[in-house]
C-alpha cells in the first residue's frame, strides 16, 4: 500500500542511501511530511527534455514563486531574462562550455544580480549610487538573486518540469552580457533550464552528504565536526555507486580537491573579479 510513510522512506533512500535515511527517518515525525518537502527531497539535475515549450502561464507562475523568495531589506535587487530563441541559445550554449543542456533548452532563465535598477532610480532622481562600489552590495545582489532562483526551480518541479542550474554562464561574463544586453550594474549569476524532462533520460536522485556531516549545533564543531571524517566516509560509499552509473570518477572527495586544490581548475572564472569591477560591481 502506497501511504505517507512509504513515500517518505523512499524519498529519504534516494537522497541519503539506506544507512542515513534510517537514521535521519528516525528523527523526523512522519506526521511533518507534506507535498513540500516530497518535491524538494526528489529534486535532481535534468539534462534532457522533450522538445515541447514552456507556456507562458508556466513562466508566470515561477517568476511569481521567485518573486515570493526573502529579499534583504525587500531591495529587490535581481532580474530574469526568459530566452528561448534558438540561435541565442546556441551563442549562450558556446560561451558556457557548449552544453547541450543549454543548447536545446525549452526555456533558459538567467538570473542576474541587478543593481542597475537602482541605478536607474538614482539617476532619475538626481543621486549618485555611491555605495554600488561595495562587496556588500554585490553580496546583496547575489544573495537575492539566488534565494529567487531556487524559489523558481522548486516552482517548476512542482508543476511536473525538471530543471538544471548552469553555472557556466560565468565562464564568460563580459561576452554574455553582451548578447543579453545587460546594462552596467547588472551580472549573470546562474542559469536555469526549465522543460519537461525526458522520460527515456531522466536521471536518478543524488545522495547527499549526511546530517551529521552538515547539521552543527549551536557552535561550528558541535557535532558535525566531530563525525565529519566518518559521516564523509559512509558517504564516498553512497556516492560512488551513483558516479559509476552516471560514468564519472568515484571519489566526492577528489572532486572537491579537483576543484579548489588544483591549480587552474576554475578555468575562466579565475577572471571573475574583474569581469565584476568591469560591470560595476566593487570589493571595497
Amino acid at each position: 500500500m502506497d501511504t505517507v510513510s512509504d513515500r517518505r522512506l523512499v524519498a529519504l533512500l534516494r537522497r541519503y542511501g539506506a544507512d542515513e535515511a534510517e537514521r535521519v527517518g528516525a528523527r523526523i515525525d512522519p506526521l511533518l511530511w507534506n507535498d513540500v518537502l516530497a518535491v524538494q527531497l526528489a529534486h535532481r539535475s535534468v539534462r534532457k527534455f522533450l522538445p515541447e515549450k514552456v507556456s507562458e502561464s508556466h513562466l508566470r507562475a515561477i517568476v511569481a514563486a521567485a518573486s515570493s523568495a526573502a529579499s534583504s531589506s525587500n531591495l529587490q535587487l535581481w532580474s530574469v531574462i526568459a530566452v528561448t530563441d534558438r540561435e541565442r541559445l546556441g551563442r549562450i550554449a558556446e560561451l558556457a562550455g557548449n552544453q547541450e543542456s543549454v543548447r536545446n533548452a525549452p526555456l533558459l532563465l538567467v538570473w542576474v544580480a541587478d543593481l542597475a535598477r537602482a541605478a536607474r532610480l538614482a539617476t532619475r532622481r538626481g543621486r549618485d549610487l555611491v555605495n554600488a562600489g561595495y562587496l556588500e552590495s554585490a553580496v546583496l545582489g547575489i544573495v537575492d538573486t539566488t534565494l529567487a532562483a531556487q524559489n523558481a526551480a522548486l516552482a517548476a518541479e512542482s508543476l511536473g518540469l525538471g530543471t538544471v542550474f548552469i553555472g557556466a554562464l560565468r565562464d564568460h561574463p563580459t561576452d554574455l552580457a553582451s548578447e543579453l544586453a545587460m546594462p552596467d550594474h547588472s551580472f549573470a549569476v546562474v542559469g536555469l533550464v526549465v522543460g519537461r524532462p525526458d522520460p527515456a533520460e531522466y536521471p536518478e536522485v543524488k545522495p547527499r552528504l549526511g546530517q551529521d556531516v552538515v547539521l552543527h549545533r549551536e557552535q561550528y564543531g558541535s557535532g558535525a565536526e566531530d563525525g565529519e571524517e566518518e559521516g564523509v566516509a559512509a558517504y564516498e560509499d553512497a556516492i560512488a555507486q551513483f558516479y559509476r552509473g552516471q560514468g564519472l570518477p568515484d571519489s566526492w572527495s577528489e572532486r572537491v580537491l579537483g576543484r579548489f586544490a588544483a591549480p587552474g581548475a576554475l578555468g575562466h572564472r579565475e577572471g571573475l573579479r574583474q569581469a565584476l569591477l568591469q560591470r560595476g560591481f566593487g570589493f571595497e
